[in-house]
């Protein structure tokens, strides 16, 4: 699996989890708070799309995660 498959699960993951705890009609609901988590997601996907940076990337390639070797 290549960092950037493994970036938008993280990022699919971490926006439906928290909508799910920041809705109030969800029946994980804990916290409207969680909604702050859904747009950082969002702000950070924003950004790594014009500037080509990603923390996650930086992570991953730490890790040792192969890149598919996509860059502009």
């Amino acid at each position: 699996m290549t960092t950037e498959r493994l970036i938008r699960i993280f990022a699919g993951v971490f926006v439906l989890l928290s909508l799910a705890l920041g809705l109030k009609e969800s029946p994980l609901f804990v916290n409207g708070n969680f909604l702050w988590l859904t747009a950082f997601v969002g702000v950070n996907l924003l950004q790594s799309g014009f500037s080509l940076f990603c923390p996650l990337d930086v992570m991953l390639r730490k890790l040792g995660v192969k890149s598919a070797g996509i860059r502009a």
